[in-house]
């Protein structure tokens, strides 16, 4: 009896995970620069990601200290004084894809809309309709977009002393590359 009930439990694990593909190595970039000024751009590499096939959840995990910048005054000024990323040291977003399903993928991108809320700097931002390009190749489902924010949306002041030489409006654009869980 005790070994059935331990069969029955690993075939439930295993239907449960099969809807679920993941990395831990997605990108994501934003770039605040403005033209005729040092570019204000970053990227981090080791973004965690999951999607559900079977409900179309899409959520995504950033550690804010992960963000590599050119140069490193910039990413000390980015990490102390406008992300404050010892006090918020995670940036999150928890979504849902419209009309999503495995069948619809193919190895050319197909465009889905996602809503969600990204939580960035302690605010959390309801988006709605973000673009998500979705394919299949492999047998690893593919998802890049961008997006346009801005820091005032994230209580981000950018001081006046060089208000001029960074944008309020940000371009964030994902890569992921997500496996079979």
């Amino acid at each position: 009896m005790k070994k059935l009930l331990y069969v029955i439990a690993f075939i439930s694990l295993n239907v449960f995970a099969q809807g679920k593909y993941l990395t831990k190595t997605g990108h994501v970039t934003f770039e605040a620069s403005v033209p005729s000024f040092e570019e204000v751009k970053a990227t981090n590499n080791s973004v965690t990601a999951i999607i559900n096939t079977e409900n179309g959840e899409f959520a995504s995990l950033i550690l804010v200290k992960g963000f590599r910048f050119k140069n490193a005054l910039m990413e000390e000024h980015f990490n102390e004084n406008y992300a404050e990323s010892d006090t918020y040291p995670k940036a999150t977003f928890k979504g849902k894809i419209s009309d999503f399903s495995i069948t619809k993928l193919s190895n050319n991108p197909t465009r889905f809309n996602c809503s969600g809320l990204l939580t960035f700097h302690g605010k959390t931002k309801k988006l709605d309709s973000t673009p998500f390009n979705i394919s299949i190749k492999d047998g690893s489902i593919i998802v890049s977009g961008t997006f346009k924010t801005n820091a005032s949306d994230y209580d981000i002041k950018i001081p006046k002393i060089v208000k001029s030489k960074i944008s309020e409006d940000i371009d964030v654009s994902f890569d992921f590359i997500l496996k079979k869980k």
